[in-house]
């Protein structure tokens, strides 16, 4: 049974290690890096959560805590919200099927507080008031732009109960309907889900369901970005994840923090 945690040998994983230590993320450095970047599907996510938590709240990730991680990928993040809280996690996500995280779960320890299930964010088979927080980690941008979004989904919060994601986005809103000139040979149509921090607070505040506790830009996030592209470019075992690394990152690269980051969002039901 691999362990999510095992001391790293070798001169290889060692140099990772040492390069991936981040003194903002403690409870990410406890990670396998091998485990991370062998289950990783864009930005380095436990980087995030660790980045989103602290705003969360610990009332919304108290022991027993009932949490949503919608868009959860390969389930890392609701292994982290499972070991580091002790909550316990409803792991959504539609692109990767609930046998195979079930199966990583397992591995790691978790099965008994982590369950996953295969669903559409637009068709979530939960009742009112299931969840004492949702958690979305770089998913968020690709369903939640919808004007009407947010007052469905944050019904399955109980009152007071807390929605917090984090996603990519952009520093100031770009108008107009071209990208910033230095990052167009890069420029994905599906990166116009990015949006800016304040794009984002007025779309959640005006929607009437929550009450904006945070919204704001990380500062050097790019840097974290880019380091992450560079190490998945070289040590991911997935040849569509170094491809798609060695693109992104050269984005990054060239953008400098000028408009790339990422934003998290937290809010409270009403």
């Amino acid at each position: 049974m691999p362990d999510i945690t095992p001391p790293l040998t070798g001169p290889s994983n060692e140099d990772l290690a040492k390069r991936l230590t981040h003194t903002r993320y403690p409870r990410s450095n406890t990670y396998d890096i091998r485990w991370v970047i062998e289950n990783q599907m864009g930005p380095n996510a436990l980087w995030l959560l660790e980045w989103l938590a602290p705003a969360l709240g610990l009332d919304a990730l108290r022991p027993g805590a009932r949490v949503l991680d919608l868009g959860c990928g390969r389930a890392m993040t609701s292994v982290f919200l499972a070991r580091e809280y002790d909550a316990q996690v409803t792991a959504a996500d539609l692109w990767v099927k609930p046998y195979e995280n079930a199966q990583r779960i397992a591995e790691a320890g978790f099965a008994d507080r982590v369950l996953p299930v295969h669903t559409e964010a637009h068709d979530l088979p939960f009742a009112e008031g299931s969840f004492d927080a949702i958690v979305s980690i770089d998913a968020y941008q690709y369903f939640g732009t919808n004007d009407l979004y947010l007052p469905t989904l944050t019904r399955l919060l109980k009152p007071g109960g807390r929605i917090g994601v984090v996603m990519p986005a952009l520093r100031e809103e770009l108008d107009g309907v071209e990208p910033p000139e230095h990052l167009e040979q890069w420029w994905e149509p599906d990166w116009w889900c990015f949006h800016s921090a304040d794009w984002w607070r007025r779309q959640w505040t005006r929607g009437g369901a929550v009450e904006v506790e945070a919204a704001d830009w990380q500062p050097d996030g790019w840097r974290d970005w880019l380091l992450w592209c560079d190490v998945i470019a070289e040590e991911s075992p997935e040849e569509f994840h170094r491809t798609m690394a060695r693109r992104v990152g050269e984005a990054v690269r060239a953008d400098e923090g000028r408009a790339l980051g990422f934003v998290r969002l937290v809010g409270r039901r009403k």
